[in-house]
């Protein structure tokens, strides 16, 4: 399918509105209109078939398929499929059939054994990611001293120990993340999880058996390969596997779970601090606090052999068999199994179909609601780094150490910010839906700047006691502010904002963009704390949150509540426009927040409401025919 050439972006006047209230009317071009065709279709490919045809579909699929003898399930499962309330008009349903679809919906959390243990399963191994990720800010205060590169004066030993900090980042954001695709086109995703986890355990045991600064980075670095496609794998899985209902709650349960990590791994860091050398071997504490985060990957490689593989991924390889057993562990019923075995065959048939002929990694950059969508995730992924978040979680107890605290109250102190930042992620699964993710983001940066200003000024201070209050009251708020805004929101923000033909490679690119500023920021703090100073360095990153809460201003667009149709006409308004709009929000916000008044709300968006209409009246038409041919064949 060939595209046009991108259209030149136009700003539409805004016109003036009753009550001093700005509406842009969001026209789309045509390409845009064209992927806004394409969600519609991928969004439901069952829309508008009538009876007759549906289930002839459904005979033609069985027989090549070799489900014959499935039939019965898959005819019902398709009608459920198309219409997801038509159970309750429909006698072919048996009164236990219409048990399970209903509480469905009305005990969305009523679910299989096997599903929960694939949800303990993607939770352990969001956990492995975060201690990965943690357990080198204990290690890092007690194996330079080792190596001969604990000199915090000098310029080398500061790159030396921030190389080998930044190393498993290095290796995610230049190799390992692009790995992601491979491994899960030729593997699965069970084995590719297993495989991952496996690494992690492996280089974590591999890191604690080193004697030279190199060779634990090159450890560190092998480490990438556990962390990067790991990253990408386990959300995508636990969305495959989930029901409809829940499968957003689901895939937000990574980050927070990968907070709990980074909790756990700083209790670590705490309880192996105080184990002695033993003859032979010197640096035991730092070895175990390394090693240590290998074992909840080893647990997850031993969940990971009895739990169901991806159907989604079964399918897509022409094992449909195999993906139905998998779909009726995961599911109550067979009905439900057969319902969304023909729901992902008919929607990776479409997908396919929409991929031909498009070259969709230029699509993502010159088409203009591709190019929206790609700018505001490259801005909430960079801000999720630039924030400063991570010179936290990876260097908190020099952090404090250097604000006064012994090893091990600055150990103590990790500990206190991994909770926090553990514990406020909680409600994000209810706020980043109930304020929506652009509001969150205006309001939590300011927040986040001021905390880091707190710290670095606390440094000033000549009372140790002070300083400790300071340093300290700074970095815990910094957890509260970031938990349930920056820390959810990116992920979910890029995993919605791309149009579904590109959604794959927008996520790729996002994740990318994530880790390779995670490798800066990693790399660069130990330098830049020598350079500038505690104070000139927590500066710069609450420079940075202003600089980040411009950019979000002008070119994050609100996807909160909005449908597939609705987002295409979102991402469709011209750059220059919504930069605009961000800019009128600053005098309505100064009214509304600090002079207390009560402005009216600019309304940006007017949604083409046509296709939404037509969709409807098409599902209607659909309703209206099946009862018909079911009244006729019973006749």
């Amino acid at each position: 399918m060939s595209t046009s050439p991108p259209l030149n972006e136009k700003s539409d006047p805004v016109v003036e509105r009753p009550h001093h209230a700005h509406r842009h009317t969001s026209h789309m071009d045509a390409e845009t209109r064209a992927i806004a065709n394409a969600d519609a279709k991928l969004s439901n490919p069952l829309r508008g078939i009538p009876h007759d045809r549906l289930m002839a579909d459904v005979e033609i699929f069985a027989q090549e398929r070799g489900l014959t003898h499935l039939l019965p399930e898959l005819k019902k499962g398709a009608l459920v499929a198309q219409d997801s309330t038509c159970h309750d008009r429909l006698d072919i349903f048996t009164d236990e059939d219409k048990r399970i679809l209903t509480e469905e919906v009305t005990h969305k959390w009523r679910q299989t054994p096997t599903l929960y243990y694939m949800v303990v399963m993607s939770s352990l191994a969001a956990a492995v990611q975060g201690m990965d990720e943690a357990v080198i800010n204990g290690a890092q205060i007690l194996y330079p001293a080792q190596f001969g590169i604990g000199d915090s004066n000098s310029k080398r030993d500061s790159w030396l120990v921030g190389l080998i900090n930044s190393a498993p980042y290095l290796c995610c954001a230049t190799i390992s993340c692009w790995l992601t695709h491979p491994l899960n086109h030729y593997l699965g995703r069970k084995k590719t999880i297993f495989v991952t986890c496996m690494i992690s355990f492996l280089t974590c045991i591999w890191s604690g058996l080193t004697n030279t600064w190199w060779h634990l980075f090159i450890a560190r670095f092998f480490l990438g390969f556990g962390i990067g496609p790991k990253s990408a794998t386990v959300p995508v899985y636990t969305a495959e596997c989930s029901p409809a209902p829940i499968r957003g709650a689901l895939v937000m349960m990574w980050q927070m779970w990968t907070a709990f990590g980074i909790a756990l791994g700083d209790l670590i860091d705490l309880v192996f601090y105080f184990i002695p050398d033993t003859p032979g071997v010197t640096g035991l504490n730092w070895r175990l606090m390394l090693g240590s985060a290998g074992v909840p990957g080893l647990i997850v490689c031993m969940q990971v052999l009895f739990a169901p593989e991806s159907p989604r991924w079964l399918i897509s390889k022409g094992r449909y068999e195999d993906a139905f057993n998998e779909l009726c562990r995961l599911r109550f019923s067979r009905v439900q199994a057969a319902r969304d075995l023909y729901y992902i065959h008919v929607l990776l048939e479409a997908e396919n179909e929409m991929k031909k002929g498009r070259n969709r990694v230029v699509e993502m950059f010159t088409i203009p609601r591709n190019r929206h969508a790609a700018l505001a995730s490259w801005v909430v992924m960079f801000g999720q780094q630039f924030c400063g978040v991570n010179v936290i979680a990876y260097y908190s107890s020099n952090i404090f150490l250097a604000s006064g605290f012994s090893q091990v109250a600055a150990l103590a102190s990790s500990l206190g910010f991994g909770a926090l930042n553990w514990l406020f992620a909680l409600p994000a699964v209810f706020t980043i839906d109930t304020y929506g993710r652009r509001n969150l983001l205006l309001f939590t940066f300011p927040c986040m700047a001021i905390c880091l200003l707190i710290t670095g000024f606390s440094f000033w201070s000549t009372s140790e006691t002070g300083r400790v209050a300071g340093v300290s009251i700074g970095i815990y708020l910094f957890a509260i502010f970031y938990s349930p805004g920056e820390g959810p929101v990116p992920f979910t923000y890029s995993a919605e904002a791309f149009p579904l033909y590109i959604r794959d490679l927008g996520m790729s690119f996002a994740t990318a963009t994530t880790w390779f500023w995670n490798f800066v920021l990693s790399i660069t703090w130990p330098s830049l704390i020598l350079a500038f100073k505690p104070q000139g360095a927590f500066g710069w990153y609450a420079a940075w949150c202003c600089i980040l809460w411009v950019l979000i201003l002008l070119f994050v667009r609100e996807t909160k509540g909005k449908t597939l149709e609705e987002l295409d006409q979102v991402f469709a308004v011209p750059l220059g426009t919504h930069a605009a709009y961000g800019l009128r929000q600053i005098p309505y916000g100064i009214k509304k927040f600090v002079l207390f008044q009560n402005p009216v709300a600019e309304e940006l968006y007017q949604m083409e409401s046509e296709s939404e209409v037509s969709s409807t009246a098409g599902d209607e038409k659909a309703r209206r025919e099946v009862k018909e041919d079911l009244e006729n064949a019973n006749a």
